[in-house]
């Protein structure tokens, strides 16, 4: 005779006890599993968004520094720079090519809410008395091509300010944070 909703009959010589305790336990490693699942999951999740911000501001820090490496190149190679005037045609056209990839600043920027007005670009020579790379001052004396300066022996590019940046985590709540790159090349122009 068959058992009705019952565990089935196993061909097991002795008690039937050991194979009801053996199938008792497996039901609730079951459970334990789902449970020890749904436990974990949510840490597993914010751990993968946390992952995922991580590179994320990597990736922004990797482009500001390219895009700042690439103004300072430009700029640093570039002829009759006058980095003493801020308004200059030719240090404003390297700003937006470097931000947009065009001279004029009608495409769209590499780097969202980034613009001309956050990036420096500061010009240093290594001083001779002390032998340290300070600012170079933007007169006869110093830099300033305009008036007669010699040139400089460095382009900064920098954002002082830092660009600014919030990770996004679930059930974290985190502050904002600025990215800060900062690049100095040679001075090759003239």
């Amino acid at each position: 005779m068959r058992n009705q909703g019952q565990y089935p009959q196993y061909p097991i010589s002795g008690p039937r006890k050991p194979v009801l305790r053996i199938l008792s336990l497996v039901s609730s490693r079951r459970g334990s599993t789902i449970l020890e699942t749904v436990m974990f999951l949510p840490m597993l999740i914010v751990l993968l968004f946390g992952m995922v911000e991580i590179a994320r501001v990597t990736y922004t820090y990797y482009t500001l520094q390219k895009i700042l490496y690439t103004l300072a190149r430009h700029v640093g190679s570039e002829q009759a720079v006058n980095f003493c005037d801020s308004s200059d045609a030719v240090l404003a056209a390297a700003k937006n090519f470097a931000l947009t990839g065009s001279s004029d600043g009608s495409a769209d920027p590499l780097v969202p809410n980034l613009t001309v007005d956050q990036i420096e670009v500061r010009i240093e020579r290594v001083n001779r008395d002390t032998g340290e790379i300070a600012v170079c001052e933007c007169s006869i004396a110093g830099c300033d091509a305009a008036q007669g300066g010699t040139s400089p022996e460095y382009v900064v590019v920098s954002i002082p300010d830092g660009y600014r940046i919030r990770p996004v985590i679930p059930y974290m709540a985190l502050e904002e944070f600025p990215l800060r790159p900062h690049i100095r090349v040679p001075f090759g122009g003239t």
